[in-house]
Protein backbone atom coordinates (compact mmCIF):
# COMPACT_ATOMS: atom_id res chain seq x y z
CA UNK A 1 0.00 0.00 0.00
CA UNK A 2 3.10 2.22 0.93
CA UNK A 3 4.29 1.40 -2.91
CA UNK A 4 1.18 1.96 -4.49
CA UNK A 5 0.75 5.59 -2.40
CA UNK A 6 3.99 6.89 -3.28
CA UNK A 7 4.05 5.99 -7.30
CA UNK A 8 0.51 7.58 -6.99
CA UNK A 9 2.24 10.76 -6.10
CA UNK A 10 5.45 10.63 -8.12
CA UNK A 11 2.96 10.29 -11.26
CA UNK A 12 1.30 13.16 -9.77
CA UNK A 13 4.15 15.64 -9.58
CA UNK A 14 5.34 14.29 -13.04
CA UNK A 15 2.02 15.22 -15.21
CA UNK A 16 2.06 18.54 -13.45
CA UNK A 17 5.64 18.94 -14.42
CA UNK A 18 5.38 18.08 -18.12
CA UNK A 19 1.77 20.01 -18.32
CA UNK A 20 4.04 23.17 -17.19
CA UNK A 21 5.89 22.25 -20.18
CA UNK A 22 3.84 22.15 -22.73
CA UNK A 23 2.95 25.45 -22.11
CA UNK A 24 5.89 27.34 -22.37
CA UNK A 25 6.13 28.73 -25.65
CA UNK A 26 8.78 27.36 -27.76
CA UNK A 27 11.46 30.13 -29.55
CA UNK A 28 11.70 29.79 -33.16
CA UNK A 29 15.40 29.46 -34.54
CA UNK A 30 16.20 31.65 -37.47
CA UNK A 31 15.86 30.09 -41.09
CA UNK A 32 19.80 29.65 -42.16
CA UNK A 33 18.54 28.48 -45.63
CA UNK A 34 15.05 27.06 -47.49
CA UNK A 35 14.81 23.18 -47.75
CA UNK A 36 12.81 22.03 -51.18
CA UNK A 37 9.85 19.66 -50.79
CA UNK A 38 11.56 17.22 -53.56
CA UNK A 39 15.07 16.23 -53.11
CA UNK A 40 16.66 17.28 -56.33
CA UNK A 41 20.58 17.03 -57.11
CA UNK A 42 22.14 20.21 -57.04
CA UNK A 43 23.34 21.76 -60.44
CA UNK A 44 26.57 23.16 -59.05
CA UNK A 45 28.55 22.30 -55.99
CA UNK A 46 31.06 24.92 -54.81
CA UNK A 47 30.19 27.01 -57.33
CA UNK A 48 31.45 24.17 -60.07
CA UNK A 49 28.48 22.64 -62.78
CA UNK A 50 27.79 18.81 -61.54
CA UNK A 51 29.36 16.45 -64.40
CA UNK A 52 26.88 14.05 -67.03
CA UNK A 53 27.54 11.97 -69.67
CA UNK A 54 24.34 13.41 -70.97
CA UNK A 55 25.29 15.68 -73.72
CA UNK A 56 27.83 12.62 -74.86
CA UNK A 57 25.41 10.10 -74.74
CA UNK A 58 22.77 12.40 -76.69
CA UNK A 59 25.22 12.39 -79.75
CA UNK A 60 25.98 8.61 -79.08
CA UNK A 61 22.63 6.68 -78.75
CA UNK A 62 21.16 7.53 -81.73
CA UNK A 63 24.53 5.49 -83.30
CA UNK A 64 23.81 2.24 -81.65
CA UNK A 65 20.68 -0.20 -82.31
CA UNK A 66 19.57 -3.46 -81.94
CA UNK A 67 19.85 -6.21 -84.10
CA UNK A 68 17.10 -8.78 -84.67
CA UNK A 69 18.10 -11.86 -86.50
CA UNK A 70 15.88 -14.79 -87.83
CA UNK A 71 17.05 -18.12 -88.83
CA UNK A 72 14.36 -21.35 -89.96
CA UNK A 73 15.25 -24.61 -88.62
CA UNK A 74 13.91 -27.92 -89.25
CA UNK A 75 12.24 -29.51 -86.52
CA UNK A 76 12.84 -32.79 -85.89
CA UNK A 77 10.52 -36.20 -85.01
CA UNK A 78 11.31 -38.86 -83.89
CA UNK A 79 9.27 -40.56 -86.99
CA UNK A 80 11.78 -38.29 -89.14
CA UNK A 81 10.08 -36.86 -92.08
CA UNK A 82 6.94 -38.46 -91.69
CA UNK A 83 3.93 -36.48 -93.51
CA UNK A 84 0.98 -38.07 -91.83
CA UNK A 85 2.77 -38.24 -88.36
CA UNK A 86 2.92 -34.48 -88.72
CA UNK A 87 -0.29 -33.74 -90.00
CA UNK A 88 -2.08 -35.94 -87.43
CA UNK A 89 0.13 -34.07 -84.01
CA UNK A 90 0.09 -30.74 -85.84
CA UNK A 91 4.10 -31.10 -86.36
CA UNK A 92 5.67 -28.18 -88.59
CA UNK A 93 8.10 -28.56 -90.43
CA UNK A 94 10.34 -25.89 -89.73
CA UNK A 95 10.14 -23.13 -86.61
CA UNK A 96 11.74 -19.23 -86.20
CA UNK A 97 14.82 -19.05 -83.67
CA UNK A 98 14.94 -15.59 -83.11
CA UNK A 99 18.26 -13.94 -81.16
CA UNK A 100 18.59 -10.20 -80.30
CA UNK A 101 21.84 -8.41 -80.32
CA UNK A 102 23.24 -4.95 -81.26
CA UNK A 103 25.27 -3.08 -83.54
CA UNK A 104 26.44 0.50 -83.77
CA UNK A 105 26.81 2.60 -87.08
CA UNK A 106 30.20 3.26 -88.26
CA UNK A 107 29.58 5.28 -91.45
CA UNK A 108 26.12 7.14 -91.76
CA UNK A 109 26.40 7.78 -95.35
CA UNK A 110 26.69 4.19 -96.45
CA UNK A 111 24.71 2.71 -93.23
CA UNK A 112 27.77 0.84 -92.40
CA UNK A 113 26.92 -1.07 -89.30
CA UNK A 114 29.19 -3.30 -87.17
CA UNK A 115 28.19 -6.30 -85.23
CA UNK A 116 29.77 -10.21 -83.85
CA UNK A 117 29.37 -12.58 -86.33
CA UNK A 118 27.30 -14.63 -83.64
CA UNK A 119 24.78 -12.03 -83.71
CA UNK A 120 23.73 -12.94 -87.35
CA UNK A 121 25.65 -16.35 -87.84
CA UNK A 122 23.82 -18.41 -90.06
CA UNK A 123 21.01 -15.91 -90.20
CA UNK A 124 18.14 -16.05 -92.38
CA UNK A 125 17.38 -12.25 -92.21
CA UNK A 126 18.15 -9.76 -90.01
CA UNK A 127 16.84 -6.55 -88.97
CA UNK A 128 17.99 -3.47 -87.27
CA UNK A 129 16.09 -1.35 -84.87
CA UNK A 130 17.06 2.07 -84.86
CA UNK A 131 17.08 4.40 -81.66
CA UNK A 132 14.13 6.85 -83.52
CA UNK A 133 11.96 3.96 -83.88
CA UNK A 134 12.86 3.16 -87.34
CA UNK A 135 13.01 -0.95 -88.53
CA UNK A 136 14.75 -1.60 -91.49
CA UNK A 137 16.19 -4.93 -93.21
CA UNK A 138 20.08 -5.22 -93.11
CA UNK A 139 21.90 -6.49 -95.78
CA UNK A 140 25.18 -8.81 -95.04
CA UNK A 141 28.13 -7.77 -96.56
CA UNK A 142 30.52 -9.85 -95.08
CA UNK A 143 31.98 -11.34 -91.27
CA UNK A 144 35.12 -12.89 -89.72
CA UNK A 145 34.23 -15.83 -87.35
CA UNK A 146 37.74 -15.54 -86.01
CA UNK A 147 37.58 -12.08 -84.70
CA UNK A 148 33.95 -12.18 -84.40
CA UNK A 149 33.33 -9.19 -86.72
CA UNK A 150 30.43 -8.75 -89.14
CA UNK A 151 29.58 -6.01 -91.16
CA UNK A 152 26.23 -4.91 -92.42
CA UNK A 153 24.38 -2.37 -94.47
CA UNK A 154 21.34 -0.83 -94.07
CA UNK A 155 19.12 1.81 -96.83
CA UNK A 156 18.03 4.51 -94.46
CA UNK A 157 19.17 8.40 -94.70
CA UNK A 158 19.71 10.40 -91.49
CA UNK A 159 21.55 8.43 -89.79
CA UNK A 160 23.86 9.19 -86.99
CA UNK A 161 27.73 7.33 -86.98
CA UNK A 162 30.23 6.92 -84.08
CA UNK A 163 33.32 8.64 -84.37
CA UNK A 164 35.94 5.97 -84.45
CA UNK A 165 38.99 6.58 -81.78
CA UNK A 166 42.33 5.32 -81.60
CA UNK A 167 42.15 2.07 -79.35
CA UNK A 168 45.88 1.40 -79.28
CA UNK A 169 45.79 5.00 -76.74
CA UNK A 170 43.44 3.22 -74.38
CA UNK A 171 45.24 3.11 -71.04
CA UNK A 172 43.83 0.77 -67.84
CA UNK A 173 41.83 2.61 -65.66
CA UNK A 174 40.00 4.89 -68.57
CA UNK A 175 36.05 5.62 -68.17
CA UNK A 176 34.43 3.85 -70.65
CA UNK A 177 30.50 3.62 -71.35
CA UNK A 178 28.70 0.38 -73.00
CA UNK A 179 25.74 1.03 -74.85
CA UNK A 180 23.76 -1.81 -76.38
CA UNK A 181 20.32 -3.74 -75.73
CA UNK A 182 20.80 -6.41 -72.44
CA UNK A 183 18.36 -8.96 -72.86
CA UNK A 184 16.24 -7.46 -75.45
CA UNK A 185 14.95 -4.94 -71.98
CA UNK A 186 15.62 -1.74 -75.08
CA UNK A 187 18.79 0.38 -75.37
CA UNK A 188 20.63 0.96 -72.09
CA UNK A 189 24.18 2.45 -70.75
CA UNK A 190 26.34 1.31 -68.17
CA UNK A 191 29.64 2.64 -67.09
CA UNK A 192 32.77 1.64 -65.87
CA UNK A 193 36.96 1.75 -66.29
CA UNK A 194 39.25 -0.12 -68.52
CA UNK A 195 40.45 -3.13 -66.78
CA UNK A 196 43.15 -4.74 -68.82
CA UNK A 197 43.87 -4.29 -72.75
CA UNK A 198 45.48 -7.21 -74.81
CA UNK A 199 43.59 -9.88 -73.15
CA UNK A 200 44.05 -13.29 -74.90
CA UNK A 201 43.30 -16.18 -72.50
CA UNK A 202 39.62 -16.44 -73.64
CA UNK A 203 38.60 -20.21 -73.46
CA UNK A 204 36.31 -20.53 -76.79
CA UNK A 205 37.13 -17.31 -78.77
CA UNK A 206 39.18 -16.56 -82.08
CA UNK A 207 42.23 -14.55 -82.16
CA UNK A 208 42.17 -12.76 -79.74
CA UNK A 209 43.41 -8.97 -78.35
CA UNK A 210 40.25 -7.88 -76.11
CA UNK A 211 39.26 -4.68 -73.82
CA UNK A 212 38.27 -6.15 -70.39
CA UNK A 213 36.09 -3.70 -68.72
CA UNK A 214 33.90 -3.63 -65.95
CA UNK A 215 30.91 -1.44 -67.44
CA UNK A 216 28.31 -4.07 -67.08
CA UNK A 217 27.97 -6.38 -70.64
CA UNK A 218 24.86 -9.00 -70.72
CA UNK A 219 23.42 -11.18 -73.58
CA UNK A 220 22.74 -8.66 -76.24
CA UNK A 221 25.04 -6.10 -75.52
CA UNK A 222 26.72 -8.14 -77.95
CA UNK A 223 27.91 -5.93 -80.86
CA UNK A 224 27.27 -2.69 -79.28
CA UNK A 225 29.56 0.47 -78.51
CA UNK A 226 32.35 0.86 -76.30
CA UNK A 227 32.93 4.42 -75.87
CA UNK A 228 35.34 7.12 -74.20
CA UNK A 229 34.08 9.79 -72.52
CA UNK A 230 34.13 12.07 -75.74
CA UNK A 231 31.88 9.69 -77.15
CA UNK A 232 34.34 8.06 -79.33
CA UNK A 233 33.81 4.97 -80.36
CA UNK A 234 36.98 2.12 -78.58
CA UNK A 235 35.33 -1.26 -78.93
CA UNK A 236 32.43 -3.78 -80.41
CA UNK A 237 31.35 -5.11 -77.13
CA UNK A 238 31.30 -9.41 -77.68
CA UNK A 239 31.44 -11.30 -74.72
CA UNK A 240 31.18 -11.37 -70.68
CA UNK A 241 32.41 -14.09 -68.50
CA UNK A 242 30.48 -15.22 -65.63
CA UNK A 243 31.56 -19.32 -64.53
CA UNK A 244 27.88 -20.07 -63.94
CA UNK A 245 27.18 -18.71 -67.80
CA UNK A 246 26.35 -15.58 -69.26
CA UNK A 247 22.69 -15.46 -69.17
CA UNK A 248 24.15 -15.61 -65.73
CA UNK A 249 24.35 -11.80 -65.53
CA UNK A 250 27.14 -9.81 -65.43
CA UNK A 251 30.28 -10.06 -62.48
CA UNK A 252 32.14 -6.99 -63.84
CA UNK A 253 34.33 -9.51 -66.75
CA UNK A 254 33.61 -7.77 -69.64
CA UNK A 255 35.27 -8.05 -72.96
CA UNK A 256 35.56 -5.63 -76.53
CA UNK A 257 37.12 -5.82 -79.72
CA UNK A 258 39.54 -3.32 -79.74
CA UNK A 259 37.95 -0.46 -82.56
CA UNK A 260 41.36 -0.28 -84.62
CA UNK A 261 40.85 -4.40 -84.86
CA UNK A 262 37.20 -3.97 -86.09
CA UNK A 263 37.66 -1.32 -88.27
CA UNK A 264 41.04 -3.16 -90.16
CA UNK A 265 38.77 -6.32 -90.39
CA UNK A 266 35.84 -3.84 -91.83
CA UNK A 267 37.85 -2.42 -94.50
CA UNK A 268 39.09 -5.42 -95.92
CA UNK A 269 35.50 -6.94 -95.82
CA UNK A 270 34.56 -4.09 -97.74
CA UNK A 271 37.58 -4.36 -100.22
CA UNK A 272 37.37 -8.02 -101.61
CA UNK A 273 34.40 -9.72 -98.84
CA UNK A 274 37.24 -11.45 -96.89
CA UNK A 275 39.97 -11.01 -94.73
CA UNK A 276 43.20 -11.84 -95.83
CA UNK A 277 46.07 -12.83 -93.04
CA UNK A 278 49.72 -12.48 -92.56
CA UNK A 279 51.44 -15.89 -91.36
CA UNK A 280 55.48 -16.68 -90.75
CA UNK A 281 54.79 -20.06 -92.41
CA UNK A 282 56.69 -22.29 -89.47
CA UNK A 283 55.44 -24.98 -86.70
CA UNK A 284 56.09 -24.08 -83.53
CA UNK A 285 55.66 -25.78 -79.94
CA UNK A 286 55.66 -24.48 -76.34
CA UNK A 287 58.64 -24.44 -74.56
CA UNK A 288 58.77 -26.15 -71.21
CA UNK A 289 61.73 -26.59 -68.96
CA UNK A 290 63.25 -29.71 -70.38
CA UNK A 291 63.89 -27.98 -73.96
CA UNK A 292 64.60 -24.59 -72.42
CA UNK A 293 67.46 -26.36 -70.70
CA UNK A 294 68.63 -28.30 -73.94
CA UNK A 295 68.34 -25.07 -75.44
CA UNK A 296 70.51 -22.96 -72.50
CA UNK A 297 68.17 -21.04 -71.74
CA UNK A 298 67.20 -19.96 -68.12
CA UNK A 299 63.53 -19.33 -68.76
CA UNK A 300 60.91 -21.87 -70.09
CA UNK A 301 58.57 -18.98 -72.06
CA UNK A 302 58.68 -18.78 -75.86
CA UNK A 303 57.79 -21.11 -79.06
CA UNK A 304 59.84 -22.91 -80.37
CA UNK A 305 60.39 -23.47 -83.98
CA UNK A 306 59.82 -27.14 -85.42
CA UNK A 307 59.48 -26.73 -89.00
CA UNK A 308 60.14 -23.79 -91.25
CA UNK A 309 58.59 -24.12 -95.23
CA UNK A 310 59.95 -23.19 -97.81
CA UNK A 311 58.99 -19.61 -99.75
CA UNK A 312 57.53 -19.11 -96.65
CA UNK A 313 58.55 -15.27 -94.42
CA UNK A 314 59.88 -17.19 -92.11
CA UNK A 315 62.04 -18.89 -94.18
CA UNK A 316 62.85 -15.21 -95.83
CA UNK A 317 63.86 -13.44 -92.46
CA UNK A 318 66.28 -16.36 -91.49
CA UNK A 319 64.37 -18.25 -89.11
CA UNK A 320 65.75 -21.88 -88.44
CA UNK A 321 65.21 -24.75 -86.65
CA UNK A 322 65.20 -24.53 -82.99
CA UNK A 323 65.35 -20.95 -82.72
CA UNK A 324 63.00 -19.94 -79.68
CA UNK A 325 61.03 -16.72 -80.58
CA UNK A 326 60.43 -14.53 -77.50
CA UNK A 327 58.50 -11.61 -79.10
CA UNK A 328 56.96 -9.92 -82.12
CA UNK A 329 56.74 -6.15 -82.58
CA UNK A 330 57.91 -6.03 -78.84
CA UNK A 331 55.05 -7.86 -77.83
CA UNK A 332 56.23 -10.60 -75.37
CA UNK A 333 54.96 -14.26 -77.09
CA UNK A 334 54.49 -17.08 -73.95
CA UNK A 335 53.64 -19.86 -76.04
CA UNK A 336 53.15 -21.42 -79.53
CA UNK A 337 49.28 -20.10 -79.36
CA UNK A 338 50.61 -16.87 -78.44
CA UNK A 339 52.48 -16.54 -81.59
CA UNK A 340 49.52 -18.08 -83.93
CA UNK A 341 47.39 -15.39 -82.24
CA UNK A 342 49.82 -12.42 -82.84
CA UNK A 343 50.04 -13.71 -86.56
CA UNK A 344 45.76 -14.03 -87.18
CA UNK A 345 45.68 -10.52 -85.62
CA UNK A 346 47.92 -9.03 -88.92
CA UNK A 347 47.47 -8.09 -92.21
CA UNK A 348 49.01 -9.18 -95.09
CA UNK A 349 52.46 -7.70 -95.82
CA UNK A 350 52.63 -6.54 -92.22
CA UNK A 351 56.73 -6.18 -90.87
CA UNK A 352 57.52 -8.09 -88.35
CA UNK A 353 60.23 -7.83 -85.82
CA UNK A 354 61.45 -10.89 -83.86
CA UNK A 355 63.20 -11.33 -80.91
CA UNK A 356 65.17 -14.48 -81.17
CA UNK A 357 66.99 -16.93 -78.87
CA UNK A 358 69.73 -19.15 -80.83
CA UNK A 359 71.99 -21.90 -79.42
CA UNK A 360 71.18 -19.68 -76.17
CA UNK A 361 72.30 -15.89 -77.85
CA UNK A 362 69.94 -13.12 -78.41
CA UNK A 363 69.16 -12.22 -82.21
CA UNK A 364 66.63 -9.98 -83.87
CA UNK A 365 65.21 -11.10 -87.60
CA UNK A 366 62.96 -8.99 -89.54
CA UNK A 367 60.64 -9.85 -92.31
CA UNK A 368 57.41 -9.61 -93.76
CA UNK A 369 54.43 -11.53 -93.54
CA UNK A 370 52.81 -13.62 -96.44
CA UNK A 371 49.25 -14.37 -97.24
CA UNK A 372 48.30 -17.68 -95.27
CA UNK A 373 46.19 -20.62 -97.56
CA UNK A 374 42.24 -19.93 -97.34
CA UNK A 375 41.95 -23.72 -98.81
CA UNK A 376 43.22 -26.40 -100.72
CA UNK A 377 41.36 -28.98 -103.04
CA UNK A 378 41.82 -32.64 -102.57
CA UNK A 379 42.64 -33.41 -105.58
CA UNK A 380 45.86 -30.91 -105.80
CA UNK A 381 46.97 -33.36 -102.83
CA UNK A 382 45.97 -36.76 -103.91
CA UNK A 383 44.16 -38.22 -106.74
CA UNK A 384 42.46 -39.80 -103.68
CA UNK A 385 41.18 -36.33 -102.36
CA UNK A 386 39.30 -35.48 -105.10
CA UNK A 387 36.30 -33.84 -104.57
CA UNK A 388 37.12 -32.63 -101.10
CA UNK A 389 38.17 -28.76 -100.02
CA UNK A 390 40.27 -28.18 -96.61
CA UNK A 391 40.44 -25.36 -94.62
CA UNK A 392 42.38 -24.10 -91.55
CA UNK A 393 40.39 -24.95 -88.43
CA UNK A 394 38.41 -22.08 -86.69
CA UNK A 395 40.44 -20.46 -83.57
CA UNK A 396 37.67 -21.23 -81.57
CA UNK A 397 38.41 -24.90 -81.99
CA UNK A 398 42.35 -24.68 -81.79
CA UNK A 399 41.56 -23.23 -78.09
CA UNK A 400 39.71 -26.33 -77.74
CA UNK A 401 43.29 -28.39 -78.19
CA UNK A 402 42.54 -29.61 -81.78
CA UNK A 403 45.21 -29.05 -84.04
CA UNK A 404 45.03 -30.31 -88.12
CA UNK A 405 42.60 -28.87 -91.00
CA UNK A 406 38.55 -28.99 -91.95
CA UNK A 407 37.02 -30.53 -94.36
CA UNK A 408 34.95 -27.88 -95.75
CA UNK A 409 33.53 -29.18 -98.19
CA UNK A 410 33.13 -32.68 -100.05
CA UNK A 411 31.46 -33.09 -104.01
CA UNK A 412 28.64 -35.67 -104.34
CA UNK A 413 29.81 -38.51 -105.91
CA UNK A 414 33.35 -37.30 -105.63
CA UNK A 415 36.35 -39.99 -104.93
CA UNK A 416 36.85 -38.43 -101.68
CA UNK A 417 32.67 -38.83 -100.73
CA UNK A 418 33.18 -42.55 -101.94
CA UNK A 419 35.74 -42.94 -99.40
CA UNK A 420 33.14 -41.73 -96.54
CA UNK A 421 34.71 -38.11 -96.05
CA UNK A 422 32.10 -35.95 -94.96
CA UNK A 423 31.84 -32.54 -94.92
CA UNK A 424 32.21 -30.90 -91.28
CA UNK A 425 34.90 -33.74 -90.29
CA UNK A 426 38.28 -32.75 -88.66
CA UNK A 427 41.70 -34.33 -89.61
CA UNK A 428 43.67 -34.74 -87.22
CA UNK A 429 46.71 -36.77 -89.25
CA UNK A 430 47.33 -38.76 -91.74
CA UNK A 431 49.52 -41.81 -92.76
CA UNK A 432 51.35 -39.21 -95.34
CA UNK A 433 52.56 -37.14 -91.82
CA UNK A 434 51.90 -34.91 -89.38
CA UNK A 435 50.38 -31.76 -89.58
CA UNK A 436 48.78 -29.15 -87.68
CA UNK A 437 47.32 -26.16 -90.49
CA UNK A 438 47.02 -25.97 -94.35
CA UNK A 439 51.02 -24.95 -94.87
CA UNK A 440 51.25 -28.17 -92.72
CA UNK A 441 48.85 -30.58 -94.90
CA UNK A 442 50.68 -29.07 -98.12
CA UNK A 443 54.07 -30.31 -96.54
CA UNK A 444 52.98 -33.52 -96.08
CA UNK A 445 52.08 -34.93 -99.19
CA UNK A 446 55.58 -33.03 -100.46
CA UNK A 447 55.31 -36.94 -102.00
CA UNK A 448 52.52 -39.62 -102.74
CA UNK A 449 52.17 -42.44 -100.20
CA UNK A 450 51.56 -45.82 -101.29
CA UNK A 451 48.92 -46.13 -98.55
CA UNK A 452 46.73 -43.20 -97.06
CA UNK A 453 44.80 -43.45 -94.07
CA UNK A 454 43.36 -40.40 -92.41
CA UNK A 455 42.84 -39.90 -88.43
CA UNK A 456 39.54 -38.14 -88.60
CA UNK A 457 37.05 -36.47 -85.66
CA UNK A 458 33.50 -36.75 -86.84
CA UNK A 459 31.38 -34.97 -83.76
CA UNK A 460 32.74 -37.05 -80.67
CA UNK A 461 34.34 -39.47 -82.47
CA UNK A 462 37.64 -40.12 -84.04
CA UNK A 463 38.34 -43.22 -86.39
CA UNK A 464 40.90 -43.98 -89.06
CA UNK A 465 39.36 -43.43 -92.62
CA UNK A 466 41.65 -45.51 -95.27
CA UNK A 467 41.22 -43.84 -98.85
CA UNK A 468 41.32 -45.57 -101.95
Amino acid sequence: MLALTAAAAFGGFAATALSNLVDVPAKAAPAVATVPAAGALPTAVSGMPMPSLAPMLKRVLPAVVSVTSKQRVRVNTPFGDDPVFRRMFGIPEERIAQSLGSGVIVDAKRGLVLTNNHVIEDADEVSVNLADGRTLKAEFVGSDPDTDVALMRIPADNLTAIPVADSNRLQIGDFVVAVGNPFGVGQTVTSGIVSAVGRSNLPGAGFQNFIQTDASINPGNSGGALVNLNGELVGINTASFNPRGSMAGNIGLGFAIPSNLASSIKDQLLAGGVVRRGTLGIDTQDLDARIAKGLGLEESRGAVVTRVYPGSAGAAGGLKVGDVIMSANRQPIENAEALRNFQGLQAVDTRVTLDVRRDGKPLQLVTSLREAPKALQGAQLDARLTGASFADLPESLRRQGLSGVLVEAVAAGSRAAQNGLQKGDVVLASSSGQFSDLSGLRAAFAATPDTLILRVLRGPNRGDLPMR
